[in-house]
């Protein structure tokens, strides 16, 4: 299945002529395999939207209307009103239309837009080469991307948040309002580890949403999605939680530190960086990602994640997140069966159950710690481990320069070995 890890949508401008783009678009294949080369699902890079109509005529089984039945008509009146009595009151509104009546002036439509330049390559700068092809000066070209996503209000004087690729690189970024009303706003910060962004804009007395808590969510829970998906503003889509928890490498984004809300709600590109509201009208998510050909797999990042993240990137206008710098895969029996049966295999796991390491980044917290390719990490800070998602939840709470405790199992050797975490890099951000 191909995953859209960035479902902010894109055009280009060139002259008249319009050109699709995505700057951090990844179609990538993601496929399920048990060989273990290909099973490093975790690059811990951490560590590292009906009702039912009833219509008809009366049904009077042996006794059609007719001139010598005059009271027929009356009869099948009275029976009528009798069966309305026994429907249940009908009202003007359900739960969506309450929540989207209350939550849907909070909900803006962002664009943004940056000017590319494409530079020519050096050969052509070369006099001899444009006067052989006659070609004349060669200027750099120039042009304008956009595109469009969603955010929502959680500030009466204008901060707003949103996902980081809809912003991402942005010189301009326009808000609108669903009062039509617009303003230019102010990216104050952005988290590409976590997709995260807040922009600011300047406005006093706006509709705000109400935030939830993530963590008490359920699956099979109602689930609202409201944004502007495919430029068709205000939309709104209904369905339920389908799981959460969902880690970022079984969705598709390893170098995304989120566990994500799996939805059936309808989230289709431009959806990014809109709300997930529960049944009460809560925000319980953002809007983020979609699998690309799938059906009812939608994600958003947890509001909790999104709201502790916006808070430091309002306070510092960045995030710092720890790291440690390794590639880890679960022991499981057909692992450690597939890697000690293959004899052209130095690497042997003897341990029965733990996280195995399988690349250690150069120069990383783990390698000046001494971790090697083939150990098995089994307890973390004196508990038990036996999937990365847990170690990579770990270093993903710690801060930088904090001390991690690693019980290891290297070739048959019982090894302790404490790693100093480190902010992880610019460049794997």
């Amino acid at each position: 299945m191909k995953f859209r890890r960035r479902d902010f949508e894109h055009n280009s401008e060139q002259g008249n002529q319009i050109v699709p783009f995505d700057p951090s678009a990844n179609n990538n294949q993601t496929q399920k395999r048990f060989s273990w080369q290909k099973s490093v699902t975790h690059l811990s890079l951490v560590l590292l939207g009906s009702g039912v109509t009833l219509s008809g005529g009366y049904l009077l089984a042996g006794n059609p209307l007719s001139p010598q039945q005059p009271n027929s008509q009356e009869v099948a009146v009275s029976n009528n009103k009798t069966a309305q009595s026994n429907l249940p009151p009908t009202t003007n509104n359900n739960f969506v239309t309450t929540v989207v009546d209350k939550i849907g002036p909070a909900v803006v439509r962002i664009d943004a837009s940056r000017t590319v330049t494409s530079r020519v390559p050096e050969v052509f700068n070369d006099p001899f080469f444009r006067d052989f092809f006659g070609l004349g000066s060669m200027q750099p070209r120039r042009r304008t991307e956009r595109g469009t996503g969603s955010g929502f209000i959680v500030s009466s004087d204008g901060r707003i948040l949103t996902n980081a690729h809809v912003v991402d690189g942005a010189q301009t970024v326009r808000v609108r309002l669903k009062d039509g009303r617009s303003f230019e706003g102010k990216v104050l910060g952005t988290d590409p580890v976590t997709d995260v962004a807040v922009i600011q804009i300047q406005a006093s007395g706006l509709p705000t949403v109400r935030l939830g808590n993530s963590d008490q969510l359920t699956p099979g829970e109602w689930a609202i999605a409201i944004g502007n998906p495919l430029g068709l503003d205000n939309s709104v889509t209904t369905g339920i939680i389908s799981a959460t928890g969902r880690s970022s490498s079984a969705v598709g984004v390893p170098d995304q530190r989120v566990k994500f809300i799996q939805t059936d709600a309808a989230i289709n590109p431009g959806n990014s960086g809109g709300p997930l509201l529960n049944q009460q009208g809560e925000v319980i998510g953002m809007n983020t990602a979609i699998i690309q050909g799938a059906q009812g797999l939608g994600f958003a990042i947890p509001i909790n994640t999104a709201q502790r993240i916006a808070n430091q990137l309002v306070a510092n206008g960045k995030i710092e997140h720890s790291f440690v710098g390794i590639q880890m895969v679960d022991v499981t029996p057909e692992l450690k069966q597939e890697i000690n049966s293959d004899p052209n295999r130095l690497m042997k796991v003897d341990a029965a159950n733990g996280v195995l390491v399988v690349r250690v980044v150069p120069n990383s917290p783990a390698a000046k710690a001494g971790l090697r390719a083939g150990d098995v990490i089994q307890k973390l800070n004196g508990k038990s481990v036996t999937e990365a998602q847990t170690i990579q939840q770990t270093v993903e709470n710690s801060s930088v320069g904090e001390n991690l405790r690693l019980q290891l199992r290297r070739q048959g050797t019982n090894i302790d070995l404490s790693v100093r975490t480190g902010a992880i890099p610019v460049q794997i951000q």
